[in-house]
C-alpha cells in the first residue's frame, strides 16, 4: 500500500471533516467522502482491477495461483508476527515465527503452506488491531482510494506496518512495483466470490461493505469474543464474513 497515498488520504480528511454533512450512522461521519470515493474505487475496480482479476483467473491454474498467494501470506507473517510481539501474544509469537521459518525454508519461501499441516495456523495481525489493543478506538469509518474499507485507527496502522512489510523493503524499484501489482492482482481474484455476494445481497452495497468490515474489525480486535454491550444481532454472525477471500485446498509440496 503506498504511504504517501494513505497519508494524503488522511490529510484530506483532516482538512476537510467541517464540510461533511450531518452523518446518518454515527460510526460514519465522513459519509459523503467516503461514498464519493466507494463510487470512484468501484468504477477502478469494474474498469480495471476486475476485469484483470478475472482474466488472471482463468489463465493461472490453480495450483499456481495457490502457490502466489501462500508466498504472500508468507511475506505477510512477518507483519503479523511483529504485531504479536507488539500485543504481548507470545505463544501466537512463537507459533508465527514458526510458520515464517518452515514455509520460508521446507515450503520453498512459502509458496507451500506445510506450516498449517503442523499445527501452525495461520493468524491475522496487524498495527490497527495492535492499537485496538492498547485501548485505541476506532474512528469514523473511512474509505481509502484504491485500498477500500478502513477506520482512521487502521489507516494509520496501515502506515506501520508497510514499514516492515517485506515486498516495500525490496531496494529494486521495477521488482519492487511489480511484486506489488501481482499481489494485488492475485488479492483481487480471491475477492471475485465475494464481490459476486455484495452485488447479489445488497440493496445499498456501500452500507452493507460498511457494516460488514466493521463487523469483521471488530471481531479481529476482540479475538472472536466482543463484549457483549457491542453485540448487534444483525451484524455478529461470526461464520459469516463476506469480505473474505476465496478459499482453495492448501498446498503441501506434495501437491496434495
Amino acid at each position: 500500500m503506498p504511504l504517501r497515498l494513505v497519508a494524503a488520504t488522511l490529510l484530506l480528511l483532516l482538512a476537510g471533516c467541517a464540510t461533511v454533512s450531518e452523518p446518518r450512522d454515527e460510526r460514519d461521519p465522513l459519509e459523503g467522502f467516503n461514498r464519493t470515493m466507494y463510487r470512484f474505487n468501484d468504477a477502478f475496480d469494474r474498469a480495471i482491477a476486475k476485469p484483470v482479476a478475472e482474466g488472471y483467473q482463468k489463465v493461472v491454474p490453480r495450483p499456481v495461483n495457490r502457490g502466489i498467494s501462500n508466498f504472500f501470506s508468507n511475506l505477510g507473517d512477518v507483519v503479523v508476527l511483529l504485531n504479536d510481539v507488539f500485543q504481548l501474544k507470545g505463544q501466537q509469537a512463537a507459533s508465527d515465527l514458526g510458520r515464517i521459518a518452515f514455509n520460508s525454508t521446507v515450503g520453498l519461501g512459502g509458496i507451500f503452506d506445510v506450516a498449517s499441516h503442523m499445527d501452525m495456523p495461520k493468524h491475522n495481525e496487524d498495527f490497527g488491531q495492535t492499537l485496538g489493543y492498547w485501548g485505541v478506538g476506532p474512528g469514523p469509518y473511512l474509505v481509502l482510494p484504491f485500498l477500500g474499507p478502513s477506520t482512521i485507527r487502521d489507516g494509520i496502522g496501515r502506515l506501520p506496518d508497510a514499514e516492515v512489510y517485506p515486498v516495500y523493503r525490496v531496494d529494486h524499484d521495477r521488482t519492487r512495483w511489480s511484486l506489488i501489482a501481482i499481489e494485488a492482482v492475485d488479492t483481487r481474484a480471491g475477492l471475485l466470490r465475494a464481490g459476486r455476494v455484495l452485488e447479489e445481497a445488497a440493496l445499498d452495497p456501500y452500507t452493507f461493505l460498511r457494516d460488514a468490515y466493521l463487523q469483521k474489525r471488530r471481531y479481529e480486535i476482540h479475538d472472536g469474543n466482543p463484549p457483549l454491550d457491542e453485540f448487534d444481532p444483525l451484524l455478529d454472525d461470526p461464520e459469516f464474513d463476506p469480505l473474505a477471500p476465496e478459499e482453495e485446498p492448501v498446498m503441501d509440496p506434495n501437491g496434495e
